[in-house]
């Protein structure tokens, strides 16, 4: 089946081809000739699956045939947080460009200036995570009795932040004759009943997880001790072994982030970082450098698990074993996207092992566990600098061994630096305290880390998400 198959426009088809794309996704072949029959839909899947298009294509043309009012967006789309809105934005400019339709990205920590001239011009579609849309709904600058569709992204995530009262009062302000399209990953008993509450007889669709069907990752459990000194050891052996042309990193803190980044450029890899506390137009700007090939590594935080779309990445690092099973599917599905294969890696520590357990429950398989032979790797003091791109040889290797745990794992150095702390204040968040847009706190409070997680940015909007479509 092609996209042609499916009832698109021709110039919604031209965009398609021109962006790459030939076939429609599992997700795509069974949502878009529903949504633009008008029926409701529940789509259960996750990032990966070809999703976001599932939804934002049938949308151009369904807005095609219409004209906005001030004040009045003719359909919403709400996402948890601001890198999914930022995303969904991205696409609505490819798969738009030859649609005169305007838009407005509504996201917190910026300015809401230009977020109400927008309003005020009229658009036809509105990207708006709950936070900020509610904020401008109070100060009375939008207006919702024109929305004729509703999309609800991620919606377990926006359970999980605790935006479901949010969603629930933003969907009592639309007309009750609309068509609504819910999209999640897993459907718990909360989301069932928003389900049955706001969308009328809705078709359901579902594709197989990533993380369980996807038979291009190879998944990897490496045990190693709790020290962040002995893990980066066993990260860049790695690293080494793979000969990675490119990978992501993941880590739960921003602090950690920051050092694991700075420990390897000390070692000579090309890398680069992206977490919270960097403006927007800095994380752009990092992120093209790891898209042309500057650097080939890219460590980030779980700020950026969700919505990353780049292609060609082999490997995908969990430096620390996330803190949500959820948050591992969405991290290692940056890699086997469009066919390709991928590797996976995921360094668990001794207190790990809940998290790794919830982690295997989700997916429904048990992870493969490796052991690293040999001697303890070189300390970081005696460490010599390469070239970037070099690969040190004569090193240790990670043997596979299926379905069982490691039977030896590095020694742990000695002695270690001292931990560092993030001394860096927590932000206050702006918006009558309701713009929660980028929390990422674990769910078990009695697992919250001492440390603040990654919660976002708060930079500016960059200058190539205040378009209007078509222009």
């Amino acid at each position: 089946m092609s996209f042609a198959d499916l009832g698109l426009s021709d110039e919604l088809l031209r965009a398609v081809t021109d962006s790459g794309y030939t076939e429609p996704t599992p997700i795509q072949r069974q949502a878009i000739p529903s949504v633009l029959m008008g029926k409701d839909l529940i789509g259960i899947a996750q990032t990966g699956t070809g999703k976001t298009a599932a939804f934002v294509l049938p949308m151009i043309d369904i807005l095609g045939e219409g004209r906005t009012r001030a004040l009045m967006p003719r359909s919403l789309i709400l996402e948890p947080t601001r890198e999914l809105a930022a995303q969904v934005a991205e696409n609505f400019e490819k798969y738009g460009t030859n649609h005169k339709l305007s838009m407005a990205l509504l996201i917190g920590g910026v300015q809401m200036g230009d977020q109400v001239k927008a309003l005020e011009k009229g658009v036809d579609v509105l990207i708006a995570t709950p936070g900020r849309l509610m904020d401008l709904f109070g100060r009375g600058k939008i207006l919702l009795t024109g929305c004729s569709l509703l999309v609800i992204d991620e919606a377990d995530r926006m359970l999980d932040m605790g935006f479901i009262p949010d969603i629930e009062e933003i969907c009592t302000k639309l007309p009750k004759n609309r068509q609504t399209l819910l999209f999640s990953a897993t459907m718990p008993p909360v989301i069932k009943k928003l389900a049955d509450k706001f969308l009328n007889d809705p078709k359901r669709v579902e594709v197989a997880r990533p993380a369980s069907a996807n038979i291009n990752i190879t998944q990897r459990i490496v045990e190693v001790p709790g020290s962040a000194f002995a893990k980066r050891e066993v990260l860049r052996m790695l690293l080494t072994q793979d000969d990675v042309q490119t990978g992501i990193i993941f880590c739960n803190r921003k602090t950690t982030v920051r050092e694991l980044n700075k420990s390897l450029k000390k070692h000579g890899y090309r890398s680069a970082e992206i977490h919270g506390d960097m403006d927007q137009p800095a994380r752009i700007a990092e992120l093209e450098r790891f898209k042309k090939g500057d650097v080939n590594i890219l460590v980030a935080s779980d700020v950026a698990a969700r919505g990353l779309d780049i292609k060609g990445v082999s490997h995908v690092y969990n430096f620390d074993a996330p803190w949500h099973p959820d948050d591992y599917v969405h991290r290692i599905g940056r890699t086997g996207r469009a066919g390709a294969t991928g590797i996976a890696y995921t360094l668990v520590a001794p207190d790990d092992a809940e998290n790794i357990a919830e982690i295997e429950k989700l997916t429904g398989h048990k992870i493969e566990r490796v052991k690293v032979a040999g001697g303890a790797a070189p300390r970081d003091t005696e460490s010599p600098k390469r070239e970037s791109g070099s690969r040190r040889r004569g090193g240790r290797k990670v043997e596979a061994e299926a379905e069982a745990p490691a039977e030896r794992v590095i020694e742990a150095p000695k002695r270690e630096p001292a931990p560092v702390r993030d001394a860096e204040p927590r932000r206050e968040r702006g918006g009558r305290g309701r713009d929660r847009d980028d929390q990422h706190a674990p769910r078990r409070q009695s697992r919250a880390p001492q440390d603040e997680p990654d919660d976002g940015w708060n930079g500016p909007i960059p200058d190539f998400l205040n378009y209007t479509l078509g222009a």
